[in-house]
């Protein structure tokens, strides 16, 4: 297959990589031409230019068989950068891709498009009703997606990523080692996770078994509260629990905080997933081994 990333970045490259493994052609979308040296490495055919400009897609190589959408608006992303390349973005590959539809089109959306707030059970089906203007725009890219699926035919599939952890990523793991983490409130709160490596698997899968039209939630099997988070942590890198804080607030988040538990029977059911890292413990053994190994495990003392 000709296949089409666009945003190439932390998953980007290793989905690139393993569709290359698997013998298909890949091109890598990125704005910025530093990134041309790891897209190489990988096999991917880098291709540089930018998706909320509608004139720029005539840079893109023509008729792909499958085409990902996993750009992101970048640290500290404003409602309106948001837009531009979620809604705007999505809006300008549709039209381009108009006279000749792909196979497969894949979106990587969020799961902060549930508002949950109350610890329920959320799946596809759930309302999406998010009080971030920045999760509203993400729906609203879904629903661009999805009227052209139902409209049109338009082989459009939505993931609805949860928080992506794995190599040098997770914000709460990382805040724990520089002993910078604070528990907010008494940890109560559910936190929904997937590892960077079964994102990977769940596109790669969902390119291959993804049903036009559909939402998949791609999320592991494990929702947890905060509080039993620190607590693993703490008891398997004998270390104290971080100290309790004030509640989280809204306040200068770029997404609303939520408490959810978000299911996965949908995407294991319909696509074939399995897993690698079903859940929090046996993703972050992982990263805690590759740190150990590379000699980038460093433990601070703490002031007791």
């Amino acid at each position: 297959m000709r296949v089409l990333i666009v945003g190439c970045g932390y998953v980007g490259i290793p989905l690139g990589a393993e569709l290359v493994r698997q013998g298909h052609e890949v091109f890598g979308v990125r704005r910025d031409p530093t990134a041309a040296a790891a897209l190489t490495a990988a096999g991917i055919q880098p291709v540089f230019a930018d998706i909320t400009r509608a004139e720029e897609l005539g840079k893109l190589p023509e008729r792909p068989d499958w085409v990902v959408f996993c750009a992101a608006a970048g640290p500290g992303g404003t409602v309106a950068d948001y837009r531009a390349v979620y809604h705007d973005g999505n809006r300008h590959l549709l039209a381009w891709l108009a006279a000749h539809p792909p196979r497969k089109y894949i979106y990587t959306s969020s799961t902060s498009v549930y508002g949950q707030t109350d610890g329920s059970a959320v799946k596809e089906s759930s309302p999406t009703i998010p009080d971030s203007p920045t999760s509203q725009v993400l729906l609203e890219a879904e629903k661009v997606l999805l009227d052209a699926a139902g409209q049109s035919k338009f082989p459009a599939v939505v993931l609805r990523v949860a928080g992506i952890y794995g190599p040098d990523r997770g914000h709460w793991f990382r805040q724990y080692l520089k002993n910078q983490a604070v528990i907010p409130g008494q940890g109560e709160r559910i936190m929904n996770m997937v590892h960077r490596d079964d994102v990977v698997s769940a596109i790669t899968a969902a390119l291959k078994n993804g049903r036009p039209g559909e939402v998949y939630n791609v999320v592991d099997d494990e929702p947890v509260a905060l509080i039993h988070f620190f607590r693993w942590l703490s008891e398997t890198l004998g270390k104290w629990m971080p100290p309790f804080g004030p509640e989280e607030s809204d306040a200068g988040r770029k997404r609303a905080i939520t408490n959810k538990k978000v299911q996965n029977r949908k995407l294991k059911m319909e696509i074939g997933l399995q897993f690698k890292y079903s859940n929090f413990r046996k993703g972050y053994t992982a990263e805690i081994q590759r740190l150990d190994l590379a000699g980038e495990l460093h433990l601070e003392p703490e002031a007791r």
